[in-house]
């Protein structure tokens, strides 16, 4: 017969009674005692937990003292058992991790997988992992399904909104934002915890807060269930638990993936404990199942071990490659990532040190346990207590309100006066008053409350509505201030003998930096390179480290990496105890931190998305961090595919810039260009002469781009030429161009004056014409920001564009000019910076340097004379350039023979000397080097045939 019989027979007479429906209340009602009596009937007996939870904590550290179990099954991942034994080389909290980046089996988009459950000293599951490592011939084995199966059993999105789907929250946590440096610890990872105990109806939530008058589901467990379960003996905490996770099983949601889900790990958990069972011949009653109260109330067919249904069909694992560590975590990353109120985790571990000394509990730690309080000795394990028969407990519970504790006028006291020094320090106007009315406040808000004591939450409000006023003053809350009273948010620490090689790599490296790099402080790091040259290493891997890490891990304040450049002295500010979870997750990737760089490159520039600008910044990141030759061509060879397959130009100004940068780092260092290199130019030539005309016509092609292409173009030629390109095809490309946006005919007008087919006398025909034409000088300045683009395929043009703008200055009328210069100036700050320069260096050689020079000073080109045609025949030219000519006959010879001209010499005349002629002799004069080096090189080509 069962004990909770007469219990049954209340709760359904109740039911007749009070609902209005009774069909269906009776059968919920009757069914929470049945799972109850189920649970407790069960021949392998069922711990039920809370996760994080004091009160489950304290009934475990008693419960292993008086059974004293063989075996523990714990609902846990089952891939993370080997990680459990580090568990006593770190600090905690800190969550079990398993991580993949390389997917087989799931959505790409999904990448890259993580997977966490988190681990606090006030925790059940952290009690029984203490006790069955540190007592021999206890087994540990954990039951849950696998991290590749947390995934496998997740919805998957259809494929259309692929790019935009994420994976679903962890089966027993509600996914939520994470905020705040300590929040992010663990990422984006899927979290895994043990007895998720929170209504999945809303209407029940909700009414529970409603009628417990209380804010949050974390303040309604802790006045409800965690205080009055503190010190209740084991059955009693035993029923209470199963009862509600129960009631919240029968109140949720019919059906549902979450459900499906559920139902599937209690199927996969018993199945591998009958498994376990069958082949180690352990004694069921020698065992222990630690689960969620959720679960132990489970109806599944395969539930208990008794069960006369099939075992469940656990599907194979995919063949993603799955890797494990310990990342470190905080109170706020468990409250963030399980949707629990803020504080709450903290509230509970004070909760928990608070009932361990009132208790006089001896609970269970790891031996060697970082930052593990000191236990007066171990405990000599009494012998094991048998389990009694099962009575009824709930009856007496749900009947007689707790025995709640009287008010602790003491411990609200220091809370009051603790809170207002650490508002002074804060930044608030805080005295004496404010810790009297936050102690009256407190006892005020409980009475209203139903309670006999306050609770911190009692006192957390109290405080913010005597001491918070209408500002913040500094960047804590006096919420915030009172979490940190009650308990802080711990920040646990992964020791150095359970990180992987890569992040102790890291750390040996360092070494010789003389920093504590555990510390989760910032610290400076000094660096002289000349004096300490054995401090270059650690240079180079820090730089290695900016790239990989997030930007405030490592962050350099003086000292620079860039091609060419050795630097003489550094400085750092370090963080990387702060993100020791990275660090870690680095190690995911490879070895050592130049293996995960050159994967991260290599994937990078084998993206989907990758273009031809991104593999050159991947090569120039690979000879700068890395030094590979090797690893360098085979970025620059897909920088070469890239460009040859890109159909748009937007990326042609970043493209242009890269390789001029790249071209001079090999020329200065190299002997000769790599092979890439001269493959990226010849093929770059071709495929922007192929481009051109489209581009001048394209709408979405941008001014910038287009001259970003003619600066390839024009930048290159030389090389390409050289390389066995044709210059023809420029030539014809510019020709087919036939633009219509202003900008881009201006840029036209400069690429067939930099091909000659435009002479500048021409362009400045054409630009005065516009100048005079009344329906064009509103759309003039587009023509001269056209002008200032050219500058980049064509710097021979800085002269006339400081005349163009110096005309369009004088004569645009002000409705024009105005509300174009702010356009002008943004432009060149956004997209042609480097071209100021050029123009101010021009404008100053142009214009006077003195203010009194500026009226009697007339603009060159005011002043510029047309040349008067030369009547009849020239008959020969006089002066130095003949000189010149006549001193190296051999060089005229030579240039005669690859023009194919027979005629010989013929005797010089004299010219009226000139302006051009004469500083044409004077260059010649202060110069003769260079007159004579092209004549040695000319007769070198005649005399070897070319």
């Amino acid at each position: 017969m069962s004990p909770f019989g007469a219990l049954r027979e209340q709760l359904l007479g109740a039911a007749t009674a009070f609902a209005d429906a009774p069909s269906a209340l009776p059968g919920i009602l009757s069914g929470l005692v049945d799972d109850v009596d189920r649970a407790l009937r069960e021949e392998l007996e069922i711990f039920p937990v809370c996760h994080h939870s004091p009160a489950s904590a304290l009934a475990m550290v008693r419960r292993l003292r008086e059974k004293q179990p063989r075996v523990i099954y714990l609902e846990l991942c089952e891939d993370l058992q080997p990680l459990l034994d580090e568990l006593r080389n770190c600090r905690l909290p800190v969550a079990l991790q398993a991580f993949a980046s390389e997917i087989d089996g799931f959505p790409p988009h999904w990448g890259p997988l993580s997977v966490v459950a988190p681990i606090t000293e006030a925790s059940a599951e952290y009690q029984a992992i203490a006790y069955a490592l540190d007592t021999p011939g206890v087994e540990l084995v954990l039951v849950d399904r696998s991290a590749d199966h947390v995934f496998q059993w997740l919805p998957r999105e259809p494929v259309e909104s692929a790019e935009s789907a994420e994976p679903a929250a962890a089966d027993d946590a509600d996914g939520v934002a994470v905020h705040g440096e300590e929040a992010a610890l663990h990422g984006d990872a899927v979290g895994v915890e043990i007895g998720d105990l929170r209504p999945r109806f809303a209407e029940l939530e909700e009414h529970l807060l409603h009628h417990g008058k209380v804010r949050h589901w974390s303040e309604w467990w802790d006045q409800y269930v965690e205080q009055p379960l503190a010190g209740a003996d084991y059955d009693t905490y035993r029923q209470v638990m199963v009862l509600i996770g129960s009631l919240f099983r029968r109140l949720g949601p019919d059906g549902g993936d979450r459900l499906a889900r559920d139902e599937d790990r209690e199927r996969y958990m018993w199945t591998r404990m009958r498994e376990h069972l069958a082949a180690s011949d352990a004694d069921p009653s020698q065992c222990l199942y630690v689960c969620g109260a959720f679960h132990a109330a489970s109806r599944v067919e395969q539930f208990g071990l008794a069960a006369e249904a099939p075992a469940y069909d656990i599907s194979p694992r995919t063949a993603t490659r799955w890797l494990y560590g310990l990342i470190p975590s905080s109170h706020s990353a468990i409250e963030a990532q399980f949707a629990l109120a803020s504080g709450s985790v903290s509230i509970a571990a004070a909760t928990w040190t608070k009932a361990v000394a009132r208790h006089g509990v001896t609970p269970y730690q790891l031996e060697g346990q970082k930052g593990a309080r000191k236990r007066p000795g171990r405990v000599r394990p009494a012998a094991p207590v048998p389990q009694g028969p099962v009575t009824d407990r709930l009856s007496g519970f749900l009947a007689n309100p707790p025995a709640l504790d009287g008010l602790d006028e003491a411990e609200l006291l220091g809370w009051c006066v603790d809170i207002v020094r650490l508002a002074r320090r804060n930044g608030y106007l805080a005295s004496t008053a404010d810790a009297i009315a936050v102690f009256e406040t407190s006892i005020l808000l409980a009475g209203l409350r139903n309670r006999a004591r306050p609770t911190p939450y009692d006192f957390q409000d109290a405080a913010v509505t005597c001491i918070e006023k209408d500002v913040v003053p500094g960047r804590r809350d006096v919420r915030r201030l009172c979490e940190i009273l009650l308990g802080g948010d711990r920040i646990g620490e992964v020791g150095y003998r359970a990180l992987p090689p890569l992040a102790q790599d890291v750390y040996d490296r360092l070494k010789p930096l003389g920093l504590d790099l555990e510390k989760r402080t910032q610290q400076r790091a000094l660096l002289n390179l000349d004096a300490d040259p054995e401090l270059v290493p650690c240079s180079h891997l820090l730089w290695m480290l900016r790239y990989l890490l997030p930007e405030d891990a490592v962050r350099p304040i003086m000292g620079a990496r860039r091609l060419g450049e050795r630097p003489i002295q550094e400085s750092w500010d370090l963080a990387i105890g702060r993100h020791q979870r990275s660090i870690i997750e680095l190690g995911y990737e490879g070895v050592t931190v130049e293996q995960v760089l050159e994967q991260r490159l290599r994937r990078t520039v084998w993206a989907p998305e990758a273009t031809a600008a991104v593999a050159l910044a991947a090569v120039e990141d690979a000879i700068l961090y890395l030094g590979s030759r090797r690893f360098t061509d085979e970025l620059g060879g897909r920088a070469v595919e890239l460009l040859a397959a890109e159909r748009t130009v937007d990326d042609a100004p970043d493209v242009l810039r890269r390789i001029r940068r790249l071209l001079a780092h090999y020329r200065a260092t190299e002997p000769v260009l790599p092979a890439w290199c001269e493959a990226f130019v010849t093929t770059g030539y071709a495929h922007y002469c192929t481009l051109l005309p489209t581009a001048f016509v394209d709408e979405e092609a941008g001014v910038r781009q287009v001259a970003a292409m003619l600066g390839f173009l024009s930048s290159m030629e030389s090389l390409a030429l050289a390389l066995g390109c044709d210059r023809a095809q420029l030539e014809l490309a510019v020709r087919q161009s036939h633009p219509e946006a202003p900008a881009k005919v201006a840029l036209l007008w400069a690429a067939q004056f930099r091909l000659g087919l435009l002479a500048q006398a021409e362009l400045r025909s054409r630009c005065d014409e516009l100048l005079d034409n009344p329906l064009v000088v509103p759309a003039f300045p587009l023509y001269l920001s056209g002008f200032v683009q050219a500058l980049e395929p064509v710097p021979a043009l800085a002269p006339f564009v400081v005349e163009v703008m110096s005309k369009a200055f004088a004569r645009l009328p002000d409705a024009v000019l105005l509300p174009w210069l702010p356009k002008l100036i943004t432009t060149l700050r956004d997209q042609a910076h480097e071209l100021v320069p050029v123009l101010v260096r021009e404008a100053g050689r142009t214009f006077p340097a003195a203010l009194s020079s500026v009226d009697t000073w007339v603009p060159p080109w005011s002043a510029r004379e047309t040349p008067k045609a030369v009547a009849g025949p020239v008959p020969g030219v006089a002066g130095p350039v003949a000189d010149l000519l006549a001193g190296h006959p051999v060089a005229c010879d030579a240039v005669a023979v690859l023009l194919g001209c027979e005629a010989g010499w013929q005797p010089t005349g004299h010219l009226a000397d000139g302006p051009e002629h004469r500083e044409v002799a004077d260059l010649l004069v202060r110069h003769p080097e260079a007159a004579d080096a092209v004549a040695g090189l000319l007769a070198g080509r005649s005399a070897s045939g070319r």
